[in-house]
């Protein structure tokens, strides 16, 4: 099994690459990135079987080379491993077209068996997660879960996205919500990328589309 690992910190890929080591006849560690242009580059010329990478890199999203991935070559099977045991980061990236979510306090050989596992065309999560997810997925089905889960969206980037809907500002927002205009900044952005847009009356699109405020 071909994996290409993809991080922005030396000491996690070193890491990595030395664990994986370990398992010689059942994994192949063909390269290492920390950008989506160098992923991009090595799936044109030497596609791998699995994407390691993690949810947050600097200057760029995880979640947006997993988009990239999956549009490029649905083939290679991306797993993400992370420090972030977030169920709404793993319904963003099962969204995407991930196969796989772990979290990085796994071992070698339970990395490599949900590694190959998910080259076999499994969804792997990570087991600390799984009674979350499906408890997450329960609610979700009936209706108890806040609008805009189904699409990644925490909570308080639901509430900040009703606002928006309602024609508020992000002055207008932070007083509502007693927080700074930094913050629901963020969350702005944060739900231009889950919704895959980039300006706000794109965002207010799609929630009128979904009908996700009633």
């Amino acid at each position: 099994m071909r994996v290409l690992l993809v991080d922005d910190h030396q000491m996690v890929i070193d890491g990595l690459r030395a664990m994986l080591a370990n398992y010689p006849t059942r994994v192949e560690v063909v390269g290492d990135c920390s950008t989506l242009e160098a992923v991009l580059a090595r799936l044109r010329s030497d596609p791998p079987d699995v994407v390691l990478l993690d949810v947050r890199l600097r200057g760029q999203s995880g979640l947006d080379i997993c988009s990239e991935v999956v549009r490029v070559r649905p083939q290679t099977r991306v797993v993400f491993l992370t420090v972030y045991d977030d169920e709404q980061y793993l319904f963003q990236a099962l969204r995407l077209g991930a196969a796989g979510f772990l979290l990085k306090r796994v071992t070698g050989g339970e990395l490599v068996d949900h590694l190959e596992r998910a080259r076999d065309g499994e969804i792997v999560i990570d087991p600390s997660m799984a009674g979350r997810v499906a408890l997450a997925a329960a609610r979700l089905q009936s209706g108890e879960f806040w609008p805009g889960a189904h699409l990644g969206l925490s909570q308080r980037e639901s509430e900040v996205l009703q606002l928006m809907v309602g024609g508020l500002s992000n002055r207008a927002i932070a007083q509502r919500l007693f927080v700074g205009e930094e913050t629901v900044k963020s969350h702005t952005r944060s739900i231009y990328r889950k919704l895959e847009v980039g300006e706000r009356a794109q965002a207010v699109a799609v929630a009128l589309r979904e009908g996700l405020f009633h």
